[in-house]
């Protein structure tokens, strides 16, 4: 076989992965490619390539589910539920231009093994959390199922959870099944001008807090923001609604000063750009993510600032930073014990070259427990390595 594979069907990708371990020979898992960059390069001479491994196979609106083979471009599957007001409410991210490729070249497959989100995660959770099912091939060459097609489906193990997130670590994901939901009427966004990391912390909490069901919550400093800091909170729904629940949260936040209101196509266009890491798109230097306690966010970021030069924003309350590390170096040692000093959480490298993404960990280090937990279940799925070695480290 040749050094790329393109299965055509499901089949063929189970006929891939035996020959890959009978032969020992890793697989580099890719679907559009536009992820490839992120995490520590693949240690594997063969690439399972399944773009061809693309479509819609069921798609049933009035049941809130879609299911899709794993190769499906992202783009194809959201122009679909926008042309039935659906949508995948977790607002998958597309970091495409924050990595220098175009735009909308993700895939269903790659989504679910990143399970990357946006801002909504607040209100609706992860890509996780609107798995169904699944249809994939581990890397002891075994096909499975996990799920179904409605919510309430499992029995035992969840397996499609666990997959969830690996990277391509586990299995080859070949059919997934959604859960979709109709899309907002309309939305506003609530901007409070010229607030410190701290106010911002304290207005988001309250916003959430609050009867007003934010789905948004997120603060750009003046190094980030045009025309100065803005702390966006964005409010979703039927316009009735949305009108008298922005203008109570207005009175809730007045003692932070005077509150715009953003129109729906404002607002949209702002929270994609939060979503995908627009103000970091263009801007040299390695882009980290990190996840914290959202009263620690301002904390955290401010100590990484202290100490190397930096620029941040903020999403998901305070709980998730986006941070640009403008001297060029990725500073890992610094990002990860200014996070374990304020309280702790998980701090992933999103954008690095080749050689320094092979020298620092990628990922967040696991304590030696879970680790170990973690070990043993890739070894009851893949006890050859198989599949993506080396992705996430080890």
């Amino acid at each position: 076989m040749s050094a790329n594979l393109h299965p055509q069907s499901r089949g063929d990708v189970l006929e891939a992965v035996r020959w890959a371990v009978a032969e020992r020979a890793p697989l580099e898992i890719v679907g559009q490619g536009s992820k490839r960059s992120v995490g520590h390069p693949v240690e594997a001479d063969h690439m399972l390539d399944l773009s061809a491994l693309s479509g819609v196979t069921l798609y049933e609106p009035e049941e809130l589910v879609l299911s899709a083979l794993g190769g499906t471009p992202l783009a194809e599957i959201e122009t679909l539920l926008a042309n039935h007001d659906q949508e995948l409410q977790f607002e998958p991210s597309d970091l495409g231009p924050l990595l220098g490729i175009e735009a909308g070249q993700g895939t269903l497959g790659g989504l679910v093994n990143t399970n990357l989100c946006g801002p909504r995660r607040l209100k609706a959770g992860s890509v996780r959390d609107h798995v169904l099912g699944i249809h994939a091939v581990s890397g002891r060459g075994e096909e499975f199922k996990s799920g179904g097609r409605v919510v309430k489906n499992v029995t035992g193990y969840d397996l499609s959870k666990g997959v969830t997130g690996s990277w391509g670590t586990l299995a080859v994901l070949t059919d997934i099944t959604m859960k979709v939901l109709p899309r907002a009427e309309t939305e506003q966004t609530l901007v409070l001008n010229g607030l410190s990391d701290a106010e911002a912390a304290e207005a988001m909490a309250m916003a959430i807090g609050s009867n007003a069901e934010v789905s948004g919550a997120a603060h750009l400093p003046t190094d980030v923001a045009e025309g100065g800091a803005k702390t966006l909170l964005r409010l979703e729904g039927f316009v009735p609604s949305v009108k008298y629940r922005i203008d109570n949260l207005a009175n809730l936040l007045a003692r932070f000063g005077p509150a715009e209101k953003w129109d729906t196509a404002t607002s949209r266009k702002q929270w994609l750009s939060i979503r995908d890491c627009h103000p970091f798109v263009g801007r040299s230097g390695p882009v980290w993510r990190l996840s914290c306690a959202p009263s620690n966010g301002h904390r955290i970021a401010a100590g990484i600032g202290n100490r190397v030069s930096a620029k941040y924003y903020y999403d998901w309350q305070g709980g998730l930073i986006w941070l640009l590390m403008e001297d060029g170096e990725t500073n890992g040692a610094i990002v990860r014990s200014t996070l374990a000093e304020l309280g702790g959480g998980h701090a992933t490298l999103i954008r690095a070259d080749a050689s320094e993404r092979r020298s620092v960990p990628v990922f967040q280090p696991q304590a030696p427990a879970r680790a170990a937990l973690n070990n043993r279940y890739r070894e009851n799925f893949d006890p050859h390595i198989i599949l993506n070695p080396g992705r996430m480290g080890g």
